[in-house]
């Protein structure tokens, strides 16, 4: 189902190509045989969850997917006994030249469907949800003939987005689903998910990409980084091509290394740099700087609870983390009040973009919050 292109598409990563047009699925060799070993022994289930982080390639995975089975000849039913059964390939590539690859591209291909959130017209936003609404285009479009006579793909990105309702609706497209119809579905947090559509999918699990894949993604994705710039981004973004673009957009890892350094001066923050910090996030044009500076903060608090946790260093890109953890986070005791303060500044921050906050402000608390901590770890024994 395509949508004017000039909306903007909720499947889409800001400053990556859109999975429908990435070429190279990095890193991710073992979901891939699992999912051709199961085609090609006969054993292809109807309905697939692709689970694992945001932004390491399930969706790209799903699109792979979705060409190669739509791009497999349909039965024609020729011959006295009717004909054999397509061949099952033992690769998901396919030609460039594919006319079902350019179909998709385009976004118009009739035997795929999407199911995302949609532009709402009257409100000129993105939906929040997959509502219920868009499961019924969904069974519109399952109620035509499959062209040819070949596979139909739905691809659901992600699933944990769907509300009650749309679930409960794809549910039962699940329980009973037509003949030749492939459904995958992207799930960044299955445990969201219903347990009875859970109980009827197979599952790929994808995993973060180490550095070299990653580099190689980013590479693809337009990024050109030098190999310890992938080594920290492999770091920091959990193996996210996503967030790796996010943290090279707005030069993340000098933001990052710039909170390492604040949170390490002294027994408290410095007023004048918390404020320095916060008023950089201020207005609509520094909206990218705000919200990666909000997810900074909160994986820098989380991975001070992991080093308290675990008494080990934090591992990967330096930049004085692991000097401020051995003064902040060097007991098991230290880490309850990180894990509680990630807590509280997560719904706080949540709480604070939904409703349109003040980022300079909003930065300027979840700073305070740190500051408050790192008073009480400061006083825990060793």
């Amino acid at each position: 189902m395509a949508e004017p292109e000039s909306y903007p598409e909720a499947d889409r990563i800001e400053g990556c190509p859109h999975p429908r047009e990435t070429t190279t699925l990095f890193g991710q060799e073992t979901a891939v045989g699992g999912f051709l070993d199961a085609w090609r022994t006969g054993r292809l289930h109807h309905a697939w969850l692709l689970r694992g982080p945001r932004g390491i390639g399930k969706a790209t995975l799903a699109y792979r997917i979705a060409r190669a089975v739509i791009a497999q000849p349909g039965d024609t039913g020729g011959g006295l006994f009717g004909e054999a059964e397509p061949a099952v390939p033992g690769t998901l590539e396919t030609p460039p030249d594919c006319p079902v690859q350019a179909r998709i591209e385009a976004q118009g291909e009739p035997r795929l469907f999407v199911l995302r959130r949609n532009w709402d017209l009257d409100k000129k936003r993105l939906q929040t949800r997959i509502v219920v609404d868009n499961v019924r285009a969904l069974r519109q479009f399952l109620g035509l003939s499959a062209a040819d006579g070949g596979w139909r793909v739905i691809i659901v990105d992600p699933a944990d987005e769907m509300n009650l309702n749309a679930a409960n609706a794809l549910l039962k497209l699940l329980e009973e689903p037509p003949s030749k119809t492939l459904f995958l579905m992207v799930c960044h947090a299955p445990a969201g998910l219903l347990p009875t559509i859970r109980s009827r999918c197979r599952t790929l699990d994808l995993t973060p990409l180490t550095a070299e894949p990653l580099a190689w993604a980013l590479e693809q994705a337009g990024a050109q980084i030098d190999r310890d710039s992938a080594d920290h981004l492999a770091a920091l973004a959990g193996g996210s091509v996503g967030q790796s673009i996010s943290l090279t957009a707005e030069d993340g890892l000098a933001q990052y290394a710039r909170l390492v350094a604040v949170l390490a001066q002294g027994q408290k923050i410095n007023r004048s740099a918390m404020t320095a910090l916060a008023e950089k996030c201020a207005g609509r044009n520094n909206d990218a700087r705000y919200r990666l500076t909000i997810w900074l903060l909160q994986l820098l608090v989380s991975r001070l609870a992991k080093a308290a946790a675990t008494g080990q260093a934090p591992p990967g890109p330096g930049m004085g983390e692991a000097e401020l953890a051995a003064a902040v986070a060097h007991s098991p005791a230290q880490s309850g009040p990180w894990a509680e303060t990630l807590a509280r500044i997560s719904a706080t921050t949540r709480h604070a973009m939904a409703v349109n906050l003040d980022p300079a402000q909003c930065v300027l608390d979840t700073l305070l919050e740190i500051d408050a901590t790192l008073a009480r770890v400061r006083s825990v024994a060793a």
